[in-house]
């Protein structure tokens, strides 16, 4: 397989460390008031330089760090793999360079600083601009502080901002997600990540649930939120995401149509494709083992062929517009009609996907897990 015909690529940067972990929280987080930062920036340099083979001649379409908390690592320890992937043109004026931010975080120089290095996006969580919903919560940062860190990304020249919001809260009414809403889209954003707070195992609110809306409240919120984002001019291109035309996230694009991306960091994962086949890599999860391991490769696992079409459209279903019949079959190697019948016969006697690509139809969109049921 030539580098033409390689998938777009992407690099994901895991930064592990949380002031504070919330309880709803289920990803790779770590409470650390003083991380060893530099040493952790040096690190990701290692990985990078250990796994550029599987690059082939492809630059970076996307960078993405994500945590964690990636807005408390310091400008200056991010500098050393800045400096790498612009040596190597693996980055340039046209990357998409995301970073999570945590209003709890917010420091002007850190921002100024980001801005420097290259990073152009930002995706700040928010979660709500409810003080008490924060509190339930658990977060670190009150609703104005919200506000301000919105406010002064935008005016620090951050023009492309994703604002993540939760909904159906403990104890949340429909007006106070709608209000939440209203907040975030008075500000001018041009993309929104607005899903609902969902309990996950291994987490403070799994093993003491709060009480959450009935499903009558739930239905009322999501009906209500969706018409006024949609009023306010931002699509609706993925489950849980909303942009203005053109804002969509590239990144994220990527996971959704089964691109490539290496993953730098503890815990972070991978995914590429190759002339023998497709592989998913792992990196050990604990701040700790992670600095302190003698090997910086990752573990890199062929992916099973009878889990290539799932894996494919797992993602490629969330999309509104689907995956196309021959997106399916390069991305795969399968062929998109025998893998349809096989295994998707009842979602298109049902009306559940639309003819002749993978793509969910309004009936299907509100069935989504039973379409993806039914590819296990």
């Amino acid at each position: 397989m030539t580098s033409a015909e390689l998938p777009l690529i992407g690099l994901y940067v895991h930064i592990p460390w949380c002031l504070r972990k919330c309880p709803y929280c289920d990803f790779n987080s770590h409470e650390d008031n003083n991380p060893p930062f530099a040493a952790y920036g040096q690190q990701l340099c290692d990985d990078l330089r250990t796994d550029a083979q599987y690059l082939a001649t492809r630059q970076f379409q996307s960078v993405f760090f994500g945590g964690g908390t990636p807005s408390l690592m310091p400008p200056e320890s991010l500098q050393p793999l800045f400096e790498m992937l612009r040596e190597n043109h693996w980055i340039d004026e046209s990357t998409e360079i995301t970073l999570e931010a945590n209003p709890g975080t917010l420091d002007l120089g850190h921002l100024d600083g980001y801005r420097a290095l290259g990073i152009n996006r930002l995706s700040i969580g928010i979660q709500t601009f409810d003080s008490q919903g924060l509190e339930r919560l658990g977060r670190i940062h009150s609703g104005d502080d919200g506000k301000r860190m919105i406010e002064a990304a935008q005016t620090l020249g951050f023009s492309r901002l994703n604002v993540d919001l939760m909904h159906s809260l403990p104890e949340q009414t429909p007006e106070q997600a709608l209000a939440d809403l209203q907040t975030a889209l008075s500000l001018g954003i041009q993309h929104l990540s607005w899903y609902q707070l969902t309990i996950e195992p291994n987490t403070v609110f799994y093993k003491k649930p709060p009480r959450l809306p009935d499903e009558a409240t739930l239905d009322a919120i999501d009906l209500a939120g969706q018409a006024m984002i949609h009023d306010a001019g931002l699509a609706h291109y993925e489950v849980s995401a909303f942009a203005v035309p053109g804002q969509e996230a590239r990144h994220n694009l990527l996971y959704w149509e089964f691109g490539d991306y290496l993953g730098l960091g503890a815990g972070a994962h991978g995914k590429v494709t190759t002339s023998t086949g497709q592989f998913r890599s792992t990196r050990t999860r604990m701040p700790q083992h992670y600095l302190n391991r003698i090997s910086p490769a990752a573990d890199w696992q062929p992916i099973a062929p009878e889990l290539l079409g799932f894996e494919c459209l797992l993602n490629g279903l969330r999309l509104k517009r689907g995956l196309s019949a021959e997106d399916f079959e390069h991305r795969t190697g399968l062929n998109a009609v025998q893998f349809r019948q096989q295994h998707l016969a009842r979602a298109d006697a049902l009306g559940l996907l639309e003819p002749g690509r993978f793509q969910a139809t309004a009936l299907g969109w509100r069935h989504l897990n039973t379409i993806l049921e039914m590819l296990i």
